[in-house]
This record gives structure tokens, C-alpha cells and sequence, in this order.
């Protein structure tokens, strides 16, 4: 799949509601025997260790159930971490190979509780469709929600690695006060990375997570630069709105950190990747070069610059290096 394929751009332009640092968690599963359902939204790529078995059998990185010996078939129920609109997902099955289920389906529904009833109404949102052993779909949602839990169906039995739901949070902005300040960039309040020039070591959607980053893993961090120039990345604001404090947060990057950096925002932007970054070279500039430390919390105010409404910032650093967050607070426009 090239990045144009609209089932790939599932992973460039929404995130993953099933996230644990969201909140996410896989609530209840009809059987997890060789493996545990937890596993089953690891944030980590699945592994396979050669040799490593616990007291069920072999130890396998997802959620894997029993050789089904009576009529039915198995599933789990993940609770998102947030209400979202989803737009697709990913069912992985790497290194299942001889235990992964043949077909699977995926539905969905809206409940305030944490496990849902035995009365929710499940909507069947992904049909039921072939898998293959050692192997990552991408599938398409044929309704969007807005929806609190997913299903996953396996049929009859065994395992996958992953279950990713891309989609993007659901907040009825109508009932957010526009006086009182919030993150706009939060991953909670619906902010997401759009994409960066590299994100070699990590992704620049770490940086909207929520709490401080756990280790440099955990924030956005680029190659070493070894030729002119500098690097960067565009976020998108979960709502249009006025950016009134600025945090950069180089937490855990000490001897790989960003010398400098500055900021550029925009109302809109549109287009494929390669336009809109072209589009952002010109943006207007909300806060100028500042001088960036080692593992430090960075706050700007003053520095920043008039501005009308904006919705998508463009995060320059010099010349090339990892940030943990960055916040962005602000009231939204109305």
C-alpha cells in the first residue's frame, strides 16, 4: 500500500482510540488462555521469542484463546480511552501462524459503563472477513459512531497480536467554555500529529500524549541532521482557537536534544503531505527562535506573537534532535 491507498492513510491521518495512555483497556474476553487480552493493544510492535513457554504453553505477544472443542466462536471487548468517531482498523496477526482465526468481525456501541451489559446494542461495524496468518489488515468502518467499545469477534478461535482503531475523538465543542483555557494540542482534547520531515527514533503523535514522557522513546526525536537545514513537524489542534502559552518539553533528551526552536501556525491546511509542507514553509510565525536546554520544562507567553485563530502549527527545531510534548493552551474560537 503507498500512503495515497485510503486504507493506509488510516495510520497518517487518525490515531489509535484503543491506546492505553488514553485510558483504553481490553475489558473482557470469552477465553485468554495461552495469551493474555491485555497484550492485545500492546502500543509495542509484537515480538516473538524463539523457545519462551509459561505453564499454558507457548508464550505468544497477544490475545490468544483455546482450540475451541464446542460450537461458538470467541471475542473480546476493548474500551476505548475515548468516545471517537472511528474511521477503520488494523488486525494484526504477526507470528501467528498455524493458531491465528481464519475470519473475524468487528462490532461496536455506545455505553457509560465499563463493561458493557448483556443488553448493549452491538452494531456490526466491520462484516465478517478472511484473515491470514502472520499478517496486518487494514479495514475500513462502514459506520463511524460516535462509539465508547469495540468487539472483536474471532471465529472459531486463536490468536491475534494487535488490534488497532483508528479514528478520531468525539467532544461536542459546544459545551467546552471558550473563556476558560485548555490544551488545544492534547491528545485527549482530540489533537494529533499529522506527520514530520523524519521520525526516525519516534513519532511525532508523542508528543500530544498525555502526562510527561516516560523515556526518550516516548516523544518525538529525529535522525542526527548531517546536512543543511533543520527539522520539523505539523499537529493539528483538536479545535481551531487563540494559542496563549506555549510549553516545549525536552524531558529525558539530554545530550540529544533540540538547540533551538520556533513555531508557525495556520487557520487551515489542505492537501497531501508533500503540499501541505510546502504550504507550511510560509506559515506565520507565532513564536520566534528560542533558546532550548536539556531535560527542561520550556514556557513561552509573552513571546508569542498576535495571531488570528489557528488550527494547524508547525514546530520548527534546530537543527535536529527529540521534544517529549508540546503544549499548546489556549482559548477555542467560536
Amino acid at each position: 500500500m503507498s500512503q495515497h491507498d485510503p486504507l493506509e492513510r488510516l495510520r497518517t491521518d487518525y490515531i489509535d482510540l484503543a491506546q492505553p495512555r488514553l485510558g483504553a483497556e481490553v475489558v473482557y474476553a470469552t477465553d485468554d488462555f495461552f495469551a493474555d487480552k491485555d497484550r492485545l493493544i500492546d502500543p509495542a510492535e509484537p515480538v516473538f521469542i524463539p523457545g519462551k513457554y509459561d505453564d499454558n504453553g507457548k508464550w505468544m505477544d497477544g490475545w490468544e484463546s483455546r482450540r475451541k472443542r464446542v460450537a461458538g466462536y470467541d471475542w473480546c471487548v476493548v474500551k476505548l480511552g475515548r468516545r471517537g468517531m472511528i474511521a477503520g482498523f488494523e488486525i494484526d496477526t504477526r507470528n501467528f501462524t498455524g493458531n491465528y482465526p481464519p475470519f473475524a468481525s468487528i462490532d461496536a456501541c455506545r455505553c457509560d459503563d465499563r463493561v458493557p451489559p448483556d443488553n448493549a446494542e452491538w452494531l456490526t461495524i466491520v462484516g465478517r472477513l478472511e484473515l491470514d496468518g502472520d499478517d496486518r489488515r487494514l479495514i475500513a468502518a462502514e459506520t463511524m459512531g460516535p462509539f465508547t467499545h469495540v468487539r472483536l469477534n474471532i471465529y472459531p478461535d486463536g490468536g491475534v497480536a494487535r488490534l488497532r482503531v483508528f479514528g478520531r475523538i468525539d467532544i461536542d465543542w459546544t459545551k467546552v467554555n471558550a473563556d476558560v483555557p485548555l490544551d488545544l494540542l492534547a491528545m485527549e482534547n482530540g489533537g494529533r500529529g499529522v506527520f514530520a520531515n523524519d521520525e526516525h527514533f519516534g513519532k511525532v503523535e508523542n508528543m500530544t500524549a498525555p502526562g510527561r514522557g516516560k523515556d526518550m522513546g516516548d516523544g518525538w526525536e529525529t535522525r542526527r541532521r548531517r546536512e543543511p537545514g533543520h527539522d520539523w513537524s505539523i499537529v493539528e489542534l483538536g479545535h481551531a482557537g487563540i494559542i496563549g502559552e506555549i510549553t516545549v518539553d525536552t524531558c529525558h533528551f539530554k545530550g540529544n536534544y533540540p538547540d533551538r526552536c520556533f513555531i508557525q501556525a495556520a487557520p487551515d491546511a489542505r492537501g497531501a503531505p508533500f503540499e501541505v509542507s510546502a504550504q507550511s514553509e510560509s506559515w506565520p510565525v507565532i513564536l520566534a527562535e528560542q533558546k532550548l536546554s536539556a531535560d527542561h520544562i520550556h514556557i513561552f507567553k509573552s513571546e508569542i506573537a498576535a495571531h488570528e485563530p489557528v488550527r494547524f502549527v508547525r514546530l520548527n527545531i534546530i537543527p535536529d534532535g527529540g521534544v517529549s510534548r508540546l503544549r499548546l493552551v489556549g482559548r477555542i474560537a467560536r
